[in-house]
């Protein structure tokens, strides 16, 4: 160890004693000139793969009239569930405006115990000035723990300690960043969907934009993970749809998936842009050099080895429409043994509007729906009672999601009462599935959505709904805010067991996974 270490390590143990010490010395100053450190929690779970983690922003409030101040230390402490998580606890400070994107780290340390110290050295004038806790993971954290960290004293060259008020807040989940951008040399990660197998695997597809963030037509592959423990470790990435030469600009995209129960089949969809053969550039018509492909893949042995994509577009597009192709995230097996994608037709006159394909029998043939809504895109689907399909569509009217039901396969549609006025939504894709879950220690049918809960742009607060009635309500008590963050988005959720509902959602050009228990949803 180097001498300037050595001084460090004595430097770090003497500022740990000061704190912890019975005779430290506090800061009680009161009135109009008084320094006030408060807390803002964030509402974001904590990521494995992510070196950063905001967790806890710190302003400290330096009224005109006080000397300057040099700080050198925070002190705290974090619930002894996680300390063999933390690889990391970081303290970052933003000069300006409270912008953890924009902040630099000042000092960190690796907890040893509940209890820690993070030196820094930071001298600060009358003013307002921001600061945040992160924490980073070890890789083997475990996913189901969450993190209860309690920010206690900044503390002064002089050793005053200056108590930090901190706002009651509910712990943090962890979660793990299943794609992040730069993972093997790819811009970006999006569009998630994901589905659980009659052997519990777990089956997520997304796009590997592989230049840029944008929409096809580009150089676009549908990408897969794979997970046997429910979502604590992942397989490696792999490629599952590739249509086409990347300097053709012939890319496959907005992937959707499910699970046949009767075959043990996985089914995946997509839509393929030869050229330019996306919503801009795609024509009437039914060849891939006329108009974009809706393809498919599937998979027989758990999500091991792929089928070679291949086109049903002749089987389910009108010729007349511009362009078919499916809605991203899931399809369903029915009870009678159809199985369903969500899909979406643009019309001659380049409207979009929401519907279904179904195969009854088992992927061999299609068929398609009508639209059950114009000027709708993406949708999702449930089967609420033997027979009835429930349409959950993203509407480019803004502000709300609209809910159609049909009886007969999407031959028609019955606008549903929540229809454009109950789930908010910023015009975006959102996630809809139903699952046989444990409420209050009974299993029960329940309608769990997730989207960015608010009415317009930008895209945030990441949400978890759930409805007990079938989605004839959604009750404000049974909804659980999962990250608050500015993101792309989309979103995909799952049942993993009895207990627990797994979502995958976007960040900014990544994917990001988190395991949430039935009960912190349905409260």
């Amino acid at each position: 160890m180097t001498q300037r270490n050595i001084m460090k390590a004595i430097l770090v143990m003497i500022i740990v004693l000061g704190i912890t010490s019975c005779s430290k010395k506090i800061y009680t100053e009161t009135g109009a000139n008084a320094i006030k450190i408060s807390t803002v929690s964030t509402e974001n779970p904590i990521f494995k793969r992510i070196e950063a983690n905001a967790y806890l922003r710190i302003e400290v409030n330096i009224p005109a009239g006080n000397h300057e101040i040099a700080y050198n230390a925070i002190s705290g402490s974090v619930n002894k569930e996680v300390i063999k998580d933390i690889a990391k606890l970081e303290i970052y400070q933003s000069n300006e405006k409270p912008d953890f994107n924009s902040a630099k780290s000042i000092g960190s340390t690796v907890p040893s115990g509940n209890k820690f110290t993070i030196p820094f050295d930071v001298k600060l004038k009358p003013g307002i000035h921001y600061f945040w806790l992160s924490v980073g993971l070890k890789n083997d954290a475990n996913i189901d723990h969450k993190l209860d960290l309690n920010a206690g004293f900044f503390t002064d060259l002089s050793g005053l300690a200056y108590k930090i008020n901190q706002n009651k807040h509910t712990p943090n989940p962890f979660g793990i960043a299943l794609r992040k951008p730069k993972d093997e040399n790819v811009h970006t990660y999006r569009i998630p969907g994901i589905v659980t197998t009659n052997k519990g695997t777990l089956i997520s597809v997304y796009d590997i934009r592989y230049d840029h963030s944008g929409d096809l037509p580009a150089n676009i592959d549908v990408g897969m993970s794979r997970s046997t423990d429910g979502g604590k470790t992942w397989d490696a990435m792999k490629t599952i749809m590739n249509m086409g030469r990347a300097d053709e600009n012939s890319g496959v995209g907005d992937p959707s998936v499910l699970f046949d129960p009767v075959t043990k089949t996985i089914w995946v969809s997509a839509l393929w842009s030869k050229g330019n053969r996306s919503i801009a550039g795609s024509g009437p018509g039914l060849t891939p050099e006329e108009t974009g492909q809706f393809v498919v893949t599937s998979s027989t042995d758990d999500g091991l080895t792929w089928s070679k994509p291949y086109s049903i577009t002749s089987q389910v597009k009108n010729p007349e429409w511009r362009l078919f192709f499916p809605g991203p995230g899931n399809g369903i097996a029915m009870s009678d043994g159809k199985i369903v994608f969500p899909a979406q037709y643009w019309d001659a006159q380049k409207m979009p509007h929401s519907t279904l394909i179904y195969s009854d029998d088992h992927g061999k043939s299609w068929n398609s729906g009508i639209g059950a809504k114009s000027n709708t895109t993406e949708s999702q689907l449930v089967e609420t009672t033997p027979g009835t399909i429930m349409l959950n569509m993203r509407d480019n009217r803004g502000s709300f999601r609209s809910v159609a039901t049909t009886t007969d396969m999407g031959k028609s549609w019955t606008a549903h009462s929540t229809s454009y006025n109950t789930l908010a939504d910023p015009v975006c894709m959102g996630s809809f599935i139903k699952a046989k879950v444990k409420v209050k220690g009974v299993l029960k049918d329940v309608l769990f959505f997730s989207n960015p809960n608010v009415s317009k742009a930008p895209r945030r607060n990441i949400t978890i709904k759930a409805s007990l009635d079938m989605g004839e309500t959604w009750m404000p008590a049974n909804q659980l805010l999962i990250d608050e963050r500015d993101s792309f988005g989309y979103s995909a959720l799952t049942k993993i067991d009895d207990n627990t509902i797994g979502i995958l959602y976007e960040g900014i050009s990544s994917l990001l996974f988190v395991r949430v228990p039935v009960s912190d949803i349905i409260k």
